[in-house]
């Protein structure tokens, strides 16, 4: 069992972490050069070692993560952030925070648009 815990591919290692959904993605990743070691694209081949350090781009933000543990499984969200440290520098967090105030949700504003069922009927005692 020791042997196995030696090797553990970087697209493995990404997924365990929770830094994407599915094994896939974080191979997709890798292959699209988004998870770089030292500045180079790394492959989802790549053996993770500790005390790496990969700069990691997912959908949501920018992660910039130092290895500290080897996890070949995933776990809950508490064991997996005790695997790695989060070294992503201060501006890219404030402007993924920005950016998520910005998001447009899909939802209408309140009290704009459509008329309320109240408004409705104000509205046709003041047309008759």
């Amino acid at each position: 069992m020791g042997e196995a815990k030696e090797k553990l591919r970087i697209d493995k290692y990404l997924w365990s972490i929770r830094l994407f959904k599915t094994r896939s993605q974080a191979a997709d990743a890798c292959d699209k050069g988004k998870v770089k070691l030292n500045g180079t694209s790394v492959k989802a081949s790549k053996t993770v070692n500790l005390g790496d350090e990969y700069d990691v781009k997912t959908e949501a933000r920018r992660w910039v993560i130092k290895v500290t543990g080897l996890l070949d499984h995933r776990v809950q969200y508490r064991e997996a952030i005790q695997n790695y440290l989060d070294l992503t520098p201060a501006e890219e967090l404030d402007r993924v925070t920005f950016e998520a105030a910005t998001y447009q949700t899909g939802k209408r504003l309140s009290k704009i648009g459509r008329p309320t069922k109240k408004q409705r009927r104000d509205l046709g005692g003041f047309m008759d």
